[in-house]
């Protein structure tokens, strides 16, 4: 499994105007995160209702498993490598110092050649090897319909990446199509009963159900709007469901944000080949001076080592998520768990608060990040909104600002009256996940898979141990911030404890002298 670093966060669904001259606009969903926040230019995209279902028929949102795009490599296959780097060679690759490996992490990766040295730059690949939203299409009347339509680059490079694997040889990218792998490691390939079964813990499922339905979405809008238009140049039997889910998980895990050109994003062949570490900080990125994509080492490297880089700051749910592996338990510092927190239906405020969030964007249950060292001001100030009596109301809506990630001042706001009850509200949400988790890994062990297929029960298996995996480290985080609130509760509450005795100490003292 080869990714890249620094992938567009945002799933998208577009609408498609009548007037092919107009724009097409976006809606970035929300993915029920309200932290951090997500990629500016969500905000020029206009939000819109989708209606889609995941399923090919019947069944409550299952997707059929397919056999899949007749193009591409098995994950683990090293089959087509040679090839890919004997074109790159001859399209304007300079000699590297590393080649693809079948390796221990990530089934095939970059493995050093030479010794490497730590703040050495490698890769330098060059422009003409990038895949951008301007590239060339072999097809080009294809190409032209798309632009007239004005699609933005997601859509656009998915279809760009159908279509050239849809010529095969004939295409200029034919040998990197031909290894990148045919099934990506993705949630868009699960199915809605195995996300319901076995992510129904974590809060990920409910972002992957949203991702899931943002690709079948945009695919519906593309073929109702410009490919029942054009069929000869964009026929159903290329362009369907299957090939746009395998664009998609191409893109979610390859496609490659550049800061240095201005954030633009490509994918990035041979350089999308490196697998992730979570010991390194080193990212992609285009170096003007070379004129090509590098990075720059943080360690050194032996020969026969695998080469790592990061794929960005993400939680262990982010990176299965878009890339579909979990790392070890504890090895990710910037691992994370989701909770959700929702106003008390009972409350005699309910309207008011709600009314409050919805100002600043935010939804009457939202979620937010626990990290193993504590979690964000922005959640400290929704657990003070949902316990602020009526008395307060004058304050809902400072809270409900500075609960979101739109409050740019970050002032982290403290009601002192609200501490205990405040920290005793996020203590309650987290024991519920915690309950949660527990039951699931539980039963996990004793879980029937109830498949006959031995092909089946391995990727059975496989999914099982990737949510058991997820599910124990974001328990462990749920954990650790169980024992802080708990921690300081006592602490309030034997504090409380503390200034009454006191006081009673001295009332006594006062009534022995009038005495």
């Amino acid at each position: 499994m080869a990714e890249a670093s620094r992938i567009l966060q945002t799933t998208l669904i577009h609408t498609f105007s009548q007037n092919p001259k107009s724009q097409i606009t976006l809606r970035a969903h929300s993915n029920r995160r309200s932290f951090p926040p997500i990629s500016k230019r969500s905000s020029l995209f206009r939000p819109i209702r989708c209606s889609v279902t995941t399923a090919s028929g019947g069944g409550g949102g299952e997707i059929a498993t397919q056999i899949g795009v007749p193009w591409g490599c098995e994950t683990d296959s090293a089959e087509n490598a040679s090839a890919l780097q004997k074109w790159l060679s001859e399209s304007g690759l300079p000699p590297q110092k590393m080649a693809i490996q079948r390796v221990e992490v990530g089934e095939r990766g970059l493995v050093a050649l030479k010794n490497i040295r730590k703040g050495e730059n490698l890769l330098f690949v060059p422009p003409s090897l990038f895949i951008t939203a301007d590239s060339e299409w072999s097809n080009r009347e294809a190409g032209e319909v798309m632009k007239r339509y004005n699609v933005p680059d997601w859509p656009l490079l998915a279809t760009y990446l159908i279509s050239e694997a849809g010529l095969k040889s004939s295409s200029r990218w034919s040998n990197y199509i031909s290894a990148l792998p045919r099934q990506p490691y993705s949630l868009l390939y699960w199915t809605r009963s195995e996300l319901d079964r076995y992510l129904e813990a974590s809060e990920i499922r409910q972002r992957a159900i949203d991702r899931i339905n943002d690709v079948t979405g945009t695919y519906n809008d593309l073929r109702e709007k410009i490919f029942s238009k054009y069929p000869a140049l964009f026929p159903e039997e290329v362009f369907n469901m299957e090939s746009f889910k395998w664009a998609f998980g191409i893109l979610f895990s390859r496609l490659v944000r550049l800061p240095s050109m201005n954030g633009r994003v490509a994918l990035v062949p041979w350089a999308d080949m490196l697998n992730h570490s979570c010991e390194v900080e080193t990212f992609l990125d285009y170096d003007k001076s070379s004129q090509g994509v590098v990075f720059t080492t943080d360690r050194a490297y032996q020969p026969g080592e695998q080469v790592f880089i990061s794929y960005g700051k993400k939680s262990n749910g982010e990176l299965l998520l878009s890339y579909g592996f979990v790392p070890r338990e504890g090895t990710n510092p910037r691992d994370s768990v989701e909770i959700s927190l929702s106003l008390l239906k009972y409350d005699d405020c309910y309207k008011e608060k709600s009314e409050a969030l919805k100002k600043h964007g935010l939804s009457a249950s939202q979620c937010y990040p626990l990290q193993i060292t504590g979690w964000p001001v922005e959640l400290m100030a929704y657990a003070y909104l949902a316990v602020s009596p009526p008395s307060m109301v004058n304050q809902f809506d400072e809270m409900a600002a500075a609960a979101s990630n739109k409050n740019t001042s970050k002032r982290d706001v403290r009601y002192s009256e609200l501490e205990e009850d405040a920290l005793q509200f996020i203590l309650d949400t987290c024991e519920v996940s915690i309950s949660k988790y527990s039951k699931f890994l539980q039963a996990s062990g004793s879980m029937d898979l109830d498949v006959t297929n031995p092909k089946l029960l391995n990727r059975k298996l496989f999914l099982k141990q990737l949510a058991v995996d997820l599910s124990t480290s974001e328990r462990r985080i749920l954990f650790r911030a169980q024992y802080i609130l708990r921690r300081r509760l006592r602490d309030i509450r034997s504090g409380t404890l503390k200034a009454l005795n006191i006081f009673d100490g001295l009332f006594g003292g006062v009534k022995k002298l009038f005495n």
